[in-house]
């Protein structure tokens, strides 16, 4: 019974760890620290974006969002998973329309997303720890700022939620 208890306060930590980070990635499209990411600046080739690609950051964003208000309970890995796979897809729609535009920041979130996704798969089957899905969402975080702000230079009305 301890061992339940124990991984269940851990379950209810990650929760609000992630809850915290998730928050930081989709609400300002200011980044915190003095480094800056080189490839934030958008390259002076790359076409203006269209409003599809606007509506699909977006989308991306509530997406991101909806990762932070995940319930911590029976089924909360199943949600986690879920949103993940939501996340991955607007991601994915996003990846098309834009073309090479943010392409280095696209492929760091896909990469961190698949990371967050065996990291949660495995803590449904008892192979990862509560641990590893928090450092997969601290990456995935990371990688979102980094892609939403490279983003919002181009799809300004996208870039702070008025939700």
């Amino acid at each position: 019974m301890g061992s339940a208890l124990s991984r269940r306060a851990w379950w209810r930590a990650a929760a609000v760890v992630g809850v915290m980070l998730l928050a930081a990635a989709c609400g300002s499209g200011a980044t915190s620290g003095g480094a800056s990411s080189p490839a934030a600046a958008p390259p002076a080739s790359s076409p203006a974006a269209t409003p599809v690609v606007c509506q699909d950051v977006a989308a991306l964003r509530e997406s991101l969002a909806s990762l932070t208000h995940v319930r911590v309970g029976s089924g909360a890995v199943d949600a986690l998973k879920a949103d993940v796979s939501e996340v991955q897809a607007k991601l994915s729609a996003l990846k098309t329309q834009a073309g090479t535009q943010w392409s280095a920041q696209i492929s760091l979130l896909q990469s961190a997303l698949g990371m967050l996704h065996t990291a949660v798969t495995g803590l449904g089957h008892g192979t990862s720890s509560v641990a590893s899905v928090v450092t997969a969402l601290g990456s995935v975080t990371a990688a979102a700022q980094s892609l939403l702000a490279a983003a919002a230079t181009r799809c300004p009305s996208a870039s702070p939620s008025s939700s």
